[in-house]
């Protein structure tokens, strides 16, 4: 089981990502336009650098949300390869089976 306070840490960032995610959109589509003239595009580049940095999409982290282990989690399922295993074992996932061979 990984600190409660890196998941927590983790899920501060999640939400802010979210909430900050239409603005951070537009600031960028602004800067990226070259049609645009130069002092318009560096104002909304300063903009940019004043939202929180956690605001970015970038520093969500991948964690298990059974354990909150940061390594070896499946992006669709959401869980890492150690607690599905464990949920296969028990017999939670329907379809799931222990190989052997």
């Amino acid at each position: 089981m990984a600190k409660l306070s890196s998941i927590n840490k983790n899920n501060r960032r999640i939400k802010l990502s979210n909430r900050y995610f239409k603005k951070r959109q537009k600031l960028k589509e602004i800067i990226m336009n070259k049609k645009l003239p130069l002092e318009e595009r560096f104002k909304a580049q300063q903009k940019l650098s004043k939202l929180p940095r956690n605001s970015s999409k970038v520093r969500v982290m991948n964690r298990c949300q059974i354990t909150g282990r940061p390594h070896g989690v499946y992006r669709k399922l959401k869980i890492s390869r150690i607690a599905l295993r464990q949920l296969g074992l028990q017999g939670k996932i329907p379809g799931l089976i222990k190989s052997s061979w």
